[in-house]
């Protein structure tokens, strides 16, 4: 108990009762006086790290491992090794700031191949809900029962949370019956589904997107002295183990998945509570298995309550099944097109479903395998009952926006060509603006492929001409409206070059991206002029309220205070049983005028974006429409779809008053 009551800080008459009910074992009263102070005082960083420390201290003295007796060199019992070690490591800081000392836990290789397969048996707190989650009503009423639970994820940054403290419950009203609104949707486990991926994990897998549960060997040191062979070589090795290290992330991540999906499997309905970033964006509590996660999350849930297809459920299943199978651009045709490809391949679809192991395989050619699959299964049912129409049905349909980002600059802007790219205005087909972007970086680039070599880039541009398509400038277009800088963007085309075969040693791979990352921006620019004018507007809001020490902040267009966090980073030295850690403590700290400035566009860009949405839920709910949103994306249920345009007309009614209203905090 010293170590947790310190006597020279007032709590000397507390640590000499809690020493007395201990001598005298008296648990009850123990209990309760320690979940007294549990309640009136929380523990600091320093304190956690200290009290961390001393049972990583502990656990290092009696954790053990008894090796087998073929790893020893004599017949007689193998000498037990501790499991764990404590080591300081000297490595190379960034951005030139010199070496730095790290303490690491350093496992016995024995239990580090163990741990692999661990995932399965870690208890996770934030649980999906067998019950409706509790509605909100305050900061820290809502969500959960029994765990600790907050409207809002401020991180320790405590203006975020005063200000939210602050706000009168009926300003944020609409906020708690959003989150209700996603909360309360039902989700359950598609179980065939489910069964088809245990399959292929039990396999190996390698396939639909599943990462290889098997490392890469690692290359065997080359006999020689030839300089440039052992250079290949440590190359080589590098790479792999960079892959093996990516691999045993990817297969930990998909593990801690598949142990919920199998939890609850048998559930007949789940649900998922959503709590909200200092930005306004919602997302579920639970972090591993829900409906915003990759294509495995989304394949595995479907909604735990079914609608019956309609007149025009049929209609979107095709479309949604179109939408998810996505390859060679089949998700960018019209409507029309879009069912007349089911069709085509309905054969394909229906044998899909059947056998999805041992038929065709069709569905593992869609960008997003396993919600194709599932899509495959729901169609195939409908189409074998008795009435279509009257076919219940639990597959969310997913609306997705055009690059929401650009559709909210387009929309301030009143840009009518940035408007059209992004399907603010209905079209025979949607719109693309990855491939209108994409068109004009290779109009560029054939224009300087015709230029003169020396300083015009015409080497790059006619390296790069035929490698240019919407995959490769569509993560720089989507993160351009939330201040994706040049570096960024250089790193983010790299990436792709990479998946196109490029060696990521090569030494034209740098420039050449820098060229495409160059040019890429340039087109963006020309198209969303207005939306580039915006975003300095912006920043120069902003640099004015950071240049006072005040923090950017704002009120969405529901109500919801939102503070910008970033401060000057200060640091503190917490001495322990093992080490001197150097932590974080920003409290106190003047705001970091430059990271205000530049993180003002994209947060206020998110802010409306998840007032969009949060919007688009409360609408659904008024329609008695079964919703399950995301920044971004919306999943309905079947024969219930909204058209999200004309919410988006009312919404930019409400913006263009409220932009008017960004609370400055100016002192004069």
């Amino acid at each position: 108990m010293q170590g947790v009551l310190d006597p020279g800080s007032g709590d000397a008459t507390l640590v000499k009762k809690m020493e007395r009910l201990i001598k005298s074992r008296n648990v009850r009263m123990l209990g309760k006086e320690l979940s007294k102070q549990r309640e009136s005082k929380s523990w600091d960083n320093a304190l956690q790290i200290k009290v961390g420390s001393r049972l990583i201290d502990i656990l290092m003295n009696v954790a053990v491992i008894h090796p087998p007796t073929s790893q020893s060199p004599t017949q007689d019992l193998p000498e037990v090794r501790p499991a764990l070690k404590h080591e300081i490591r000297i490595v190379a800081g960034k951005n030139k700031s010199g070496n730095q000392k790290l303490g690491v836990l350093v496992c016995d290789p024995m239990l580090w191949s163990s741990l692999e397969n661990s995932a399965k048996f870690v208890e996770m707190p934030y649980m999906p809900m067998l019950v409706e989650p509790v509605r909100w009503t305050s900061y820290k009423r809502g969500g959960y029962m029994v765990l600790k639970s907050r409207l809002m994820r401020t991180h320790g940054q405590y203006s975020q949370q005063d200000a939210l403290l602050k706000t009168p419950k009926k300003n944020l009203q609409k906020v708690y019956r959003a989150l209700d609104i996603l909360g309360r949707t039902p989700w359950r486990i598609n179980c065939r589904v489910l069964d088809v991926v245990e399959k292929l994990w039990a396999d190996g897998g390698g396939l639909a997107n599943l990462v290889e549960r098997d490392d890469l060997e690692l290359p065997q040191k080359p006999m020689t002295e030839d300089l440039k062979e052992l250079k290949s070589w440590r190359r080589e090795v590098y790479k792999r183990k960079r892959i093996n290290s990516e691999r045993h992330s990817q297969r930990c991540d998909t593990e801690l998945k598949l142990s919920v999906a199998r939890k609850y499997k048998d559930e007949e309905k789940f649900f998922y509570p959503h709590n909200v970033d200092f930005r306004g964006r919602a997302y579920p509590m639970h972090p591993h298995l829900n409906h915003l996660g990759s294509d495995l999350c989304r394949g595995l849930l479907e909604f735990g309550e079914g609608r019956p297809l309609g007149s025009n459920g049929l209609r979107w299943l095709k479309i949604h099944l179109a939408n998810v199978f996505a390859t060679g651009g089949v998700d960018k045709l019209s409507f029309d097109g879009r069912l007349a490809f089911v069709d085509e391949n309905m054969e394909d679809v229906l044998d899909s479903a059947r056998q999805p192991l041992g038929g065709r395989r069709w569905w593992m050619k869609a960008e997003d395998p396993f919600q194709c699959l599932a899509a495959c299964m729901s169609l195939k049912d409908a189409l074998e009952s008795d009435d279509v129409e009257k076919y219940v049905c639990h597959t969310p349909v997913q609306q997705d926006g055009s690059c929401n980002g650009l559709q909210h600059y387009a929309a301030l802007g009143r840009n009518i060509e940035g408007a059209v790219s992004v399907n603010l205005f209905s079209g025979e087909k949607p719109a693309d603006v990855y491939t209108g972007i994409a068109n004009r970086v290779r109009a560029i680039m054939e224009r300087d492929a015709q230029q003169d070599s020396l300083g015009s880039g015409a080497e790059h541009a006619r390296a790069l001409v035929g490698l240019v398509d919407r995959k490769l400038v569509k993560q720089t277009v989507m993160t351009s409206v939330y201040g994706v800088t040049f570096i960024g963007a250089r790193a983010q085309i790299m990436s792709r070059l990479e998946e196109k075969g490029k060696d990521r040693n090569d030494a034209q791979l740098f420039s050449a991206s820098s060229y495409a990352a160059k040019v890429t921006l340039e087109a963006i620019g020309e198209m969303f002029k207005e939306a580039r004018a915006i975003m300095n507007w912006l920043s120069t809001c902003a640099k004015m309220i950071a240049s006072k020490n005040e923090p950017v902040s704002w009120w969405s267009p529901l109500g919801l205070p939102i503070v910008q966090p970033y401060k000057r980073p200060g640091w503190k030295q917490v001495k322990t049983s093992l080490q001197t850690f150097r932590i974080r403590n920003d409290n106190g700290q003047p705001v970091f005028v430059q990271r205000q400035r530049t993180a003002f566009p994209p947060n206020f860009v998110h802010s409306l974006d998840s007032t969009h949405m949060m919007m688009t839920a409360l609408e659904c709910a008024e329609e008695r429409i079964l919703f399950a949103g995301s920044i971004g994306r919306a999943c309905l249920i079947l024969s219930f779809i909204v058209f999200i345009y004309l919410a988006y007309c009312f919404l930019v009614q409400v913006y263009m008053i409220h932009i008017g209203h960004i609370h400055l905090m100016l002192k004069n």
